[in-house]
């Protein structure tokens, strides 16, 4: 039986509108990975995928793979970029190996107070810099926060300045955070997380540069008790999503995803705060003690670490560019305050 030509181009049209459909219907699972849990990248982590999944009306199912359930650091990394892992919560810091302008982040003195880390995370130039970076690596930026200030744990309590020389450190595979160190006469090993506990119960490393709410969560109080709030460097977050995964996505959905990695950014930002002070009374209440330097030395130690941006970007111009960048919105944002 032949159809009339007027009625085969109408269900041609109808087929094409169902395979559109179908297409459009089509679910899509996401993998959301992270080194930590129960802290502000994992609740951003979490808020993300809920968005993402509301957002998209079930279309994109998050799944979320916190503590390095999907591997180390760097395997979660080539994971995201080869598209196996969809999308990966991280201090910029570690994908220095993508692209070394992602450490810039990670120079001390650029901020202040969680509060003018916000504002510089928050900022245009940043932003544009930051979420560009990798994207010929097989990496879409999507969202950047601040999740706190740096502290430093330690066998034995550093009380003032001199309390440094000699100590062994464990620091992020970032040049800023390894001259800062040196400058003030410690030495530092670049470290990934997983086997900082262990190096400190042995004896291998005397403390360790990061944030406040990894020695909570991790229970870092069984081997060292004594943490230093420096403040330096503060630590950023940056969310990674696979870009082959995400220019597989039809444009409704690649919308949805750029939409909630930047409002999620904003929403982390007064519970990464709370989180903070919380994370503070529960490593005292837990047995530990938080330490400050004498303020005569803490704004010694930032005299000396003010240039080490500028000293470690000097000799690569690419490096030196975005550390510019950076640096300016710093001062910008720093002025801004009420």
């Amino acid at each position: 039986m032949r159809l009339p030509r007027r009625g085969f181009l109408q269900l041609a049209a109808g087929a094409l509108t169902l395979g559109a459909a179908r297409a459009d219907d089509s679910k899509y699972v996401m993998k959301v990975s992270g080194p930590t849990i129960n802290d502000g990248p994992y609740l951003f982590m979490k808020n993300f995928a809920d968005t993402v999944e509301k957002d998209s009306g079930g279309r994109i199912k998050g799944e979320l793979y916190p503590a390095s359930q999907l591997g180390s650091i760097p395997r979660q990394i080539e994971g995201t970029q080869f598209g196996s892992i969809q999308a990966v919560t991280l201090p910029p810091e570690f994908f220095v190996g993508v692209d070394e302008r992602f450490e810039v982040m990670a120079a001390p003195g650029l901020v202040d107070s969680m509060e003018h880390g916000q504002r510089l995370a928050g900022d245009t130039a940043v932003l544009k810099l930051m979420l560009g970076l990798g994207a010929n690596k097989g990496l879409h930026g999507v969202g950047l926060f601040i999740a706190q200030p740096s502290s430093v744990i330690s066998r034995t309590p550093i009380r003032h300045l001199a309390d440094f020389k000699g100590k062994k450190l464990r620091v992020l595979a970032s040049q800023f955070q390894m001259q800062a160190l040196e400058r003030l006469g410690a030495t530092p090993v670049a470290m990934t997380l997983g086997d900082v506990l262990p190096a400190l119960q042995q004896g291998a490393i005397d403390g360790a540069v990061s944030g406040l709410g990894v020695f909570v969560n991790m229970h870092f109080q069984d081997a060292a008790k004594y943490v230093t709030e420096t403040r330096q460097p503060a630590i950023f977050v940056i969310h990674e999503i696979s870009k082959k995964w995400y220019d597989a996505l039809p444009g409704d959905l690649q919308q949805v995803i750029d939409a909630a990695g930047r409002s999620q950014s904003l929403a982390i930002n007064a519970p990464a705060a709370k989180m903070n002070e919380d994370q503070r009374k529960a490593w005292v209440a837990n047995g530990g003690e938080l330490i400050s330097l004498p303020a005569d030395e803490q704004a010694a130690m930032m005299t000396t670490f003010r240039s080490v941006g500028e000293d470690v970007s000097r000799s690569k111009p690419a490096l030196h560019e975005a550390y510019e960048i950076v640096a300016d919105a710093a001062r910008r944002t720093r002025q801004a305050r009420g």
